[in-house]
Protein backbone atom coordinates (compact mmCIF):
# COMPACT_ATOMS: atom_id res chain seq x y z
CA UNK A 1 0.00 0.00 0.00
CA UNK A 2 1.32 3.60 -1.00
CA UNK A 3 1.99 5.91 2.21
CA UNK A 4 2.13 9.61 1.79
CA UNK A 5 3.94 12.01 4.69
CA UNK A 6 2.02 14.72 6.44
CA UNK A 7 4.22 17.46 4.04
CA UNK A 8 2.39 15.86 1.36
CA UNK A 9 -0.79 16.81 2.28
CA UNK A 10 -1.82 20.44 0.69
CA UNK A 11 -1.19 23.43 2.69
CA UNK A 12 -5.03 24.31 3.05
CA UNK A 13 -5.40 20.93 4.87
CA UNK A 14 -2.42 21.51 7.03
CA UNK A 15 -3.35 24.69 7.82
CA UNK A 16 -6.65 23.49 8.84
CA UNK A 17 -5.45 20.55 11.19
CA UNK A 18 -3.15 22.56 13.17
CA UNK A 19 -5.31 25.47 13.27
CA UNK A 20 -8.79 24.06 14.85
CA UNK A 21 -9.07 23.44 18.30
CA UNK A 22 -11.89 22.44 20.12
CA UNK A 23 -14.38 24.52 21.33
CA UNK A 24 -14.33 25.85 25.44
CA UNK A 25 -15.78 23.05 27.63
CA UNK A 26 -14.84 19.76 29.40
CA UNK A 27 -12.64 17.56 27.14
CA UNK A 28 -14.15 14.21 26.99
CA UNK A 29 -11.84 12.37 24.76
CA UNK A 30 -8.33 13.61 23.58
CA UNK A 31 -5.68 12.02 21.44
CA UNK A 32 -2.26 12.98 21.25
CA UNK A 33 0.30 11.83 18.43
CA UNK A 34 -1.97 8.74 18.65
CA UNK A 35 -0.32 5.69 16.07
CA UNK A 36 -1.62 2.14 15.92
CA UNK A 37 0.31 -0.24 14.49
CA UNK A 38 -0.22 -4.16 13.01
CA UNK A 39 3.13 -5.56 12.36
CA UNK A 40 4.18 -3.02 9.91
CA UNK A 41 0.74 -1.71 8.47
CA UNK A 42 -0.18 1.61 10.57
CA UNK A 43 -3.87 1.32 10.72
CA UNK A 44 -3.37 4.71 12.85
CA UNK A 45 -0.47 7.48 12.27
CA UNK A 46 0.01 10.23 14.93
CA UNK A 47 -3.74 11.52 15.29
CA UNK A 48 -4.31 14.43 17.67
CA UNK A 49 -7.98 15.95 18.28
CA UNK A 50 -10.36 16.27 20.69
CA UNK A 51 -13.81 16.14 21.56
CA UNK A 52 -15.83 18.21 24.33
CA UNK A 53 -18.92 17.46 26.35
CA UNK A 54 -22.03 18.53 24.48
CA UNK A 55 -20.24 18.00 21.35
CA UNK A 56 -21.31 15.65 18.04
CA UNK A 57 -17.38 14.54 15.97
CA UNK A 58 -18.45 13.15 12.71
CA UNK A 59 -15.83 10.01 12.07
CA UNK A 60 -15.17 9.92 8.08
CA UNK A 61 -13.22 7.97 6.00
CA UNK A 62 -12.57 5.77 3.56
CA UNK A 63 -13.29 1.74 4.37
CA UNK A 64 -9.84 1.02 5.84
CA UNK A 65 -9.18 4.16 6.99
CA UNK A 66 -8.87 3.58 10.55
CA UNK A 67 -12.25 4.35 12.26
CA UNK A 68 -12.64 1.18 13.35
CA UNK A 69 -9.39 1.10 15.21
CA UNK A 70 -9.72 4.76 16.32
CA UNK A 71 -13.19 3.29 18.03
CA UNK A 72 -11.65 0.21 18.90
CA UNK A 73 -8.72 1.98 21.11
CA UNK A 74 -11.23 4.40 22.68
CA UNK A 75 -13.31 1.81 23.97
CA UNK A 76 -10.39 0.10 25.48
CA UNK A 77 -10.52 -3.34 23.06
CA UNK A 78 -6.53 -2.59 21.55
CA UNK A 79 -3.92 -0.23 22.99
CA UNK A 80 -2.54 2.34 21.37
CA UNK A 81 0.97 1.97 19.28
CA UNK A 82 2.17 5.67 20.34
CA UNK A 83 0.83 7.99 21.46
CA UNK A 84 -1.55 8.88 24.30
CA UNK A 85 -5.38 8.64 24.66
CA UNK A 86 -7.36 10.08 26.76
CA UNK A 87 -11.33 9.33 27.79
CA UNK A 88 -12.58 11.31 30.52
CA UNK A 89 -9.40 12.74 31.74
CA UNK A 90 -8.44 8.64 32.38
CA UNK A 91 -5.97 7.36 30.02
CA UNK A 92 -7.01 4.53 28.04
CA UNK A 93 -5.44 1.21 28.02
CA UNK A 94 -6.61 -2.51 26.84
CA UNK A 95 -4.85 -3.47 29.62
CA UNK A 96 -6.31 -1.52 32.33
CA UNK A 97 -9.39 -0.41 31.52
CA UNK A 98 -11.46 1.57 34.41
CA UNK A 99 -14.71 0.22 34.76
CA UNK A 100 -15.77 3.95 36.24
CA UNK A 101 -15.73 5.29 32.48
CA UNK A 102 -19.22 6.09 31.24
CA UNK A 103 -18.97 4.73 27.52
CA UNK A 104 -21.97 4.14 25.33
CA UNK A 105 -21.35 2.12 21.47
CA UNK A 106 -24.10 1.22 19.37
CA UNK A 107 -22.53 -1.12 16.21
CA UNK A 108 -23.99 -1.06 13.11
CA UNK A 109 -25.45 -4.38 13.53
CA UNK A 110 -26.50 -5.13 17.00
CA UNK A 111 -26.39 -8.85 18.43
CA UNK A 112 -28.89 -9.24 20.95
CA UNK A 113 -29.88 -12.76 22.58
CA UNK A 114 -32.48 -13.81 20.44
CA UNK A 115 -35.17 -15.72 22.83
CA UNK A 116 -35.05 -12.52 25.19
CA UNK A 117 -37.89 -10.31 24.82
CA UNK A 118 -37.48 -6.32 24.83
CA UNK A 119 -38.15 -6.07 28.64
CA UNK A 120 -35.96 -9.17 29.60
CA UNK A 121 -33.07 -7.49 27.84
CA UNK A 122 -33.44 -4.26 29.17
CA UNK A 123 -33.65 -5.53 32.36
CA UNK A 124 -30.86 -7.57 31.78
CA UNK A 125 -28.02 -4.88 31.32
CA UNK A 126 -30.00 -2.52 33.91
CA UNK A 127 -28.68 -4.98 36.49
CA UNK A 128 -25.17 -5.63 34.81
CA UNK A 129 -24.81 -1.72 34.88
CA UNK A 130 -26.35 -0.95 38.28
CA UNK A 131 -29.39 0.77 37.09
CA UNK A 132 -32.27 0.88 38.78
CA UNK A 133 -35.17 -1.44 36.74
CA UNK A 134 -37.78 1.45 37.12
CA UNK A 135 -35.98 3.17 34.12
CA UNK A 136 -36.91 0.22 31.75
CA UNK A 137 -40.52 0.93 31.24
CA UNK A 138 -39.70 4.53 30.38
CA UNK A 139 -36.90 3.44 27.70
CA UNK A 140 -39.34 1.28 25.98
CA UNK A 141 -42.10 3.90 25.84
CA UNK A 142 -40.16 6.64 25.14
CA UNK A 143 -38.40 4.79 21.97
CA UNK A 144 -41.67 3.06 20.69
CA UNK A 145 -40.82 0.20 22.27
CA UNK A 146 -43.58 -0.96 25.04
CA UNK A 147 -46.05 -2.31 22.52
CA UNK A 148 -43.64 -5.09 21.39
CA UNK A 149 -42.08 -5.37 25.01
CA UNK A 150 -42.71 -8.92 25.44
CA UNK A 151 -42.11 -9.98 22.10
CA UNK A 152 -38.68 -12.02 21.07
CA UNK A 153 -35.98 -10.09 19.84
CA UNK A 154 -35.70 -12.70 16.73
CA UNK A 155 -38.89 -10.98 15.39
CA UNK A 156 -37.35 -7.81 15.37
CA UNK A 157 -36.51 -5.50 12.78
CA UNK A 158 -33.56 -4.10 11.74
CA UNK A 159 -35.05 -0.78 12.46
CA UNK A 160 -36.53 -2.09 15.99
CA UNK A 161 -33.25 -3.36 16.78
CA UNK A 162 -31.17 -0.10 16.71
CA UNK A 163 -33.69 1.32 18.91
CA UNK A 164 -32.89 -0.97 21.75
CA UNK A 165 -29.69 -1.15 21.38
CA UNK A 166 -29.70 2.45 21.54
CA UNK A 167 -32.41 1.94 24.74
CA UNK A 168 -29.94 -0.26 26.36
CA UNK A 169 -27.18 2.89 25.75
CA UNK A 170 -28.99 4.68 27.04
CA UNK A 171 -29.97 3.08 30.64
CA UNK A 172 -26.57 4.53 32.25
CA UNK A 173 -26.73 8.34 30.64
CA UNK A 174 -23.38 7.84 29.00
CA UNK A 175 -20.75 10.80 28.78
CA UNK A 176 -19.16 9.64 25.86
CA UNK A 177 -21.46 7.98 22.80
CA UNK A 178 -19.85 5.99 20.12
CA UNK A 179 -21.63 4.67 17.26
CA UNK A 180 -20.40 3.07 13.94
CA UNK A 181 -22.96 3.37 11.02
CA UNK A 182 -25.63 3.09 13.37
CA UNK A 183 -28.39 4.02 10.16
CA UNK A 184 -27.29 1.61 7.52
CA UNK A 185 -30.11 -0.20 6.35
CA UNK A 186 -32.62 2.18 8.19
CA UNK A 187 -35.51 3.58 6.34
CA UNK A 188 -35.72 7.92 7.05
CA UNK A 189 -37.86 7.74 9.72
CA UNK A 190 -35.74 5.47 11.91
CA UNK A 191 -33.05 7.16 11.10
CA UNK A 192 -34.58 10.83 12.08
CA UNK A 193 -35.35 9.06 15.27
CA UNK A 194 -32.14 7.84 15.98
CA UNK A 195 -30.48 11.17 15.30
CA UNK A 196 -33.32 13.07 17.44
CA UNK A 197 -32.28 10.64 20.39
CA UNK A 198 -28.49 11.74 19.72
CA UNK A 199 -29.79 15.01 20.11
CA UNK A 200 -31.30 14.31 23.36
CA UNK A 201 -27.75 13.18 24.49
CA UNK A 202 -26.05 15.52 23.58
CA UNK A 203 -28.01 18.51 24.67
CA UNK A 204 -27.67 16.70 28.32
CA UNK A 205 -23.99 16.90 27.49
CA UNK A 206 -22.92 13.38 25.90
CA UNK A 207 -19.98 13.86 23.81
CA UNK A 208 -20.68 12.05 20.60
CA UNK A 209 -18.60 10.14 17.75
CA UNK A 210 -20.42 9.00 14.79
CA UNK A 211 -18.65 7.04 12.31
CA UNK A 212 -20.58 7.29 9.01
CA UNK A 213 -20.87 7.18 5.20
CA UNK A 214 -24.49 8.31 5.16
CA UNK A 215 -22.93 12.16 4.87
CA UNK A 216 -26.19 13.71 3.73
CA UNK A 217 -27.99 12.81 7.74
CA UNK A 218 -24.88 13.53 9.71
CA UNK A 219 -23.66 17.04 7.92
CA UNK A 220 -26.51 18.93 9.95
CA UNK A 221 -26.20 16.73 13.71
CA UNK A 222 -22.48 16.93 14.01
CA UNK A 223 -20.29 19.99 15.16
CA UNK A 224 -17.04 19.04 13.93
CA UNK A 225 -15.77 16.13 11.22
CA UNK A 226 -12.51 13.90 11.44
CA UNK A 227 -11.79 13.04 7.80
CA UNK A 228 -9.25 10.37 7.74
CA UNK A 229 -7.14 8.62 5.31
CA UNK A 230 -4.35 5.51 5.26
CA UNK A 231 -4.75 6.48 8.97
CA UNK A 232 -3.50 9.82 8.54
CA UNK A 233 -5.96 12.96 9.54
CA UNK A 234 -6.68 14.74 6.61
CA UNK A 235 -8.98 17.59 7.92
CA UNK A 236 -10.55 18.41 11.37
CA UNK A 237 -12.93 20.98 11.63
CA UNK A 238 -16.94 22.38 11.37
CA UNK A 239 -18.76 22.55 8.38
CA UNK A 240 -17.34 26.26 7.41
CA UNK A 241 -13.91 25.80 8.51
CA UNK A 242 -13.81 22.85 5.82
CA UNK A 243 -15.55 24.79 3.02
CA UNK A 244 -12.74 27.99 3.93
CA UNK A 245 -10.13 25.22 4.02
CA UNK A 246 -11.07 23.76 0.70
CA UNK A 247 -12.14 26.67 -1.37
CA UNK A 248 -14.31 24.48 -3.58
CA UNK A 249 -17.29 26.77 -4.84
CA UNK A 250 -20.57 27.41 -4.25
CA UNK A 251 -23.44 26.69 -6.74
CA UNK A 252 -25.82 28.96 -7.84
CA UNK A 253 -29.12 27.67 -9.00
CA UNK A 254 -31.31 30.22 -11.25
CA UNK A 255 -34.36 29.03 -10.87
CA UNK A 256 -36.53 31.47 -13.67
CA UNK A 257 -35.30 33.51 -16.61
CA UNK A 258 -36.92 34.44 -20.22
CA UNK A 259 -35.19 33.20 -23.12
CA UNK A 260 -33.56 35.98 -23.91
CA UNK A 261 -31.91 36.00 -20.25
CA UNK A 262 -31.31 32.09 -21.01
CA UNK A 263 -29.49 33.28 -24.49
CA UNK A 264 -27.51 35.89 -22.78
CA UNK A 265 -26.21 33.50 -20.21
CA UNK A 266 -25.19 31.16 -22.59
CA UNK A 267 -23.43 33.82 -24.65
CA UNK A 268 -21.49 36.41 -22.52
CA UNK A 269 -18.11 35.83 -21.90
CA UNK A 270 -17.89 35.94 -18.26
CA UNK A 271 -20.89 33.57 -17.17
CA UNK A 272 -19.40 30.93 -20.20
CA UNK A 273 -16.60 29.59 -17.73
CA UNK A 274 -18.83 28.92 -14.65
CA UNK A 275 -21.77 26.83 -16.36
CA UNK A 276 -22.15 23.23 -15.08
CA UNK A 277 -25.27 22.53 -16.38
CA UNK A 278 -27.57 24.73 -18.58
CA UNK A 279 -31.59 23.84 -20.02
CA UNK A 280 -34.63 26.02 -21.29
CA UNK A 281 -35.66 25.73 -17.51
CA UNK A 282 -32.16 25.08 -15.00
CA UNK A 283 -29.04 27.22 -15.32
CA UNK A 284 -26.48 26.27 -12.95
CA UNK A 285 -22.87 28.33 -12.27
CA UNK A 286 -20.02 27.01 -9.74
CA UNK A 287 -18.72 30.00 -8.17
CA UNK A 288 -15.78 30.14 -6.04
CA UNK A 289 -16.55 32.59 -3.21
CA UNK A 290 -14.02 35.22 -4.37
CA UNK A 291 -16.42 35.80 -7.00
CA UNK A 292 -20.00 35.06 -5.34
CA UNK A 293 -20.96 39.25 -5.18
CA UNK A 294 -19.36 39.87 -8.68
CA UNK A 295 -21.79 36.86 -10.14
CA UNK A 296 -24.77 38.25 -8.10
CA UNK A 297 -24.29 41.37 -9.55
CA UNK A 298 -23.74 40.49 -12.98
CA UNK A 299 -27.43 38.52 -12.72
CA UNK A 300 -28.50 41.48 -11.55
CA UNK A 301 -27.78 43.47 -14.53
CA UNK A 302 -29.43 40.70 -16.34
CA UNK A 303 -32.72 41.32 -14.66
CA UNK A 304 -32.34 37.70 -12.86
CA UNK A 305 -33.52 37.40 -9.30
CA UNK A 306 -34.68 34.49 -9.04
CA UNK A 307 -31.58 32.45 -7.83
CA UNK A 308 -30.26 29.78 -5.11
CA UNK A 309 -26.98 29.41 -3.32
CA UNK A 310 -25.53 26.44 -1.86
CA UNK A 311 -22.71 26.13 -0.19
CA UNK A 312 -20.07 22.68 -0.73
CA UNK A 313 -22.42 20.02 1.30
CA UNK A 314 -20.17 17.62 3.51
CA UNK A 315 -20.01 15.25 0.61
CA UNK A 316 -18.21 17.27 -1.85
CA UNK A 317 -15.71 18.11 0.40
CA UNK A 318 -15.17 14.24 1.72
CA UNK A 319 -14.77 13.63 -2.03
CA UNK A 320 -12.57 16.64 -2.37
CA UNK A 321 -9.99 15.19 0.36
CA UNK A 322 -10.78 11.78 -1.10
CA UNK A 323 -9.46 12.96 -4.64
CA UNK A 324 -6.72 14.01 -3.08
CA UNK A 325 -5.73 11.27 -0.66
CA UNK A 326 -5.49 8.98 -4.51
CA UNK A 327 -3.47 12.14 -5.92
CA UNK A 328 -1.18 11.69 -3.42
CA UNK A 329 -1.23 7.83 -3.22
CA UNK A 330 -0.44 7.36 -6.58
CA UNK A 331 1.55 10.31 -8.43
CA UNK A 332 2.03 8.49 -11.88
CA UNK A 333 -1.92 8.65 -11.80
CA UNK A 334 -2.77 12.16 -13.11
CA UNK A 335 -6.99 11.43 -13.07
CA UNK A 336 -7.10 13.12 -10.01
CA UNK A 337 -4.22 15.53 -10.18
CA UNK A 338 -6.67 18.29 -10.08
CA UNK A 339 -9.66 17.48 -8.28
CA UNK A 340 -12.79 18.10 -10.04
CA UNK A 341 -15.45 19.24 -7.98
CA UNK A 342 -18.96 17.57 -8.75
CA UNK A 343 -21.93 19.21 -6.73
CA UNK A 344 -24.04 16.52 -5.56
CA UNK A 345 -26.95 16.39 -6.80
CA UNK A 346 -25.81 18.41 -9.77
CA UNK A 347 -27.81 16.31 -12.69
CA UNK A 348 -30.15 17.69 -15.58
Amino acid sequence: MSHFTNNNIPRQVRTLMTKQTADQGDVAVKAVGLSKLYGEFEAIKDLNFEVVAGQTLALLGHNGAGKSTLIKMILGLVSPSAGQLFVQGQEVQATRVNLSLSLGYLPENVSFYDNMTAHELLSYFAKLKGVALVRVKPLLEEFGLIAAKDKRLCTFSKGMRQRLGLAQVMLAEPKVLLLDEPTVGLDPLASAFLYQKMAQLKAQGCAIIISTHELGLVQDQMDRALILGQGRMLALGDLQRLREATSLPSLIEIHHFTPLQYQQLLNQAFFASFIALSTSERVCLMVPDALKVKMMQQLQSLKIYEFSIVPPSLQDIFHFYMASLQSQSTPSSNSFGHPTYVKSGLVA
